[in-house]
């Protein structure tokens, strides 16, 4: 069972296929085995080295209560060190919810460590979507996947939450985000399912900034879990575009 180790703690992924090294990161409380189970990997894998990483304080990462842990800089790290561990110079590397927030954060930190970035179902210059309310609180976030979707919420345990909590605070991190979208040196592309409330607001952010823009059936989970094979075929095909581009690097270097 393949892990990364950064700053102590062990990274899962998997891996699959050869060629450009890809890397799928997953959103808040899934793993990356959901891109498996989606179509994602099989999609790409004819093609491209696939790794699916689980993101610290999920699937078989290791799970510190310590919010410290998973603060902005050091956590984009973990991606980097399975980057390394790969023994690659750079990656493709698509990310949905969290795990676009996590992409963002690479390209800010370590923009030389990516041949390109997809960002699915995540707003990088805003975060969270607000609540009637206000801010989207942990608490009241829980009690609704609890309802919505129990089959990713059923492994949280008392003991895993602390960790799980401290991933959803941190995305309220949002310093140079948006520049290091806007000015990122390698192509990028956002991606949305067009029953997400947000799907116009992001589409009218990347016409606005002349950004390649993905739009796929589904809503915010369903993108990925009910319509994978087409957002995974418009993935591939932008992959394929940013891999053959006049003057692209090579990611399986």
């Amino acid at each position: 069972m393949p892990f990364a180790v950064h700053r102590g703690h062990r990274i899962h992924y998997t891996i699959e296929g050869e060629g450009p090294l890809v890397v799928l990161q997953h959103g808040l409380l899934m793993d990356g085995d959901a891109w498996k189970q989606a179509g994602f990997v099989d999609a790409l894998t004819d093609k491209y080295r696939v790794a699916c990483v689980d993101s610290l304080g999920h699937g078989r990462s290791d799970k510190p209560s310590d919010p410290a842990c998973y603060h902005q800089e050091p956590r984009f790290g973990d991606i980097v060190a399975v980057i390394d561990e790969l023994d690659c110079e750079r990656a493709h590397l698509v990310g949905h919810s969290m795990g676009a927030w996590l992409g963002v954060g690479v390209a800010k930190f370590y923009p030389e460590r990516l041949d390109s970035l997809v960002l699915g179902g995540w707003d990088a210059v805003n975060g969270l979507p607000p609540t009637s309310k206000g801010p989207l609180q942990f608490d009241a976030f829980m009690q609704f996947a609890r309802l919505t979707a129990p089959h990713l919420t059923k492994w949280v345990t008392a003991e895993s939450e602390p960790g799980v909590g401290a991933c959803f605070e941190a995305l309220s991190q949002l310093d140079g985000a948006g520049k290091a979208v806007l000015e990122a040196g390698f192509p990028l592309m956002i991606w949305e399912g067009q029953d997400d409330p947000a799907f116009e607001r992001r589409k009218a952010f990347a016409d606005a900034n002349g950004l390649r823009f993905l739009s796929t059936a589904g809503d915010h989970l369903g993108m990925v879990f009910t319509h994978g094979v087409e957002s995974a075929r418009g993935i591939r095909g932008f992959l394929d575009l940013a891999q053959n581009a006049p003057g692209a690097r090579s990611a399986a270097s």
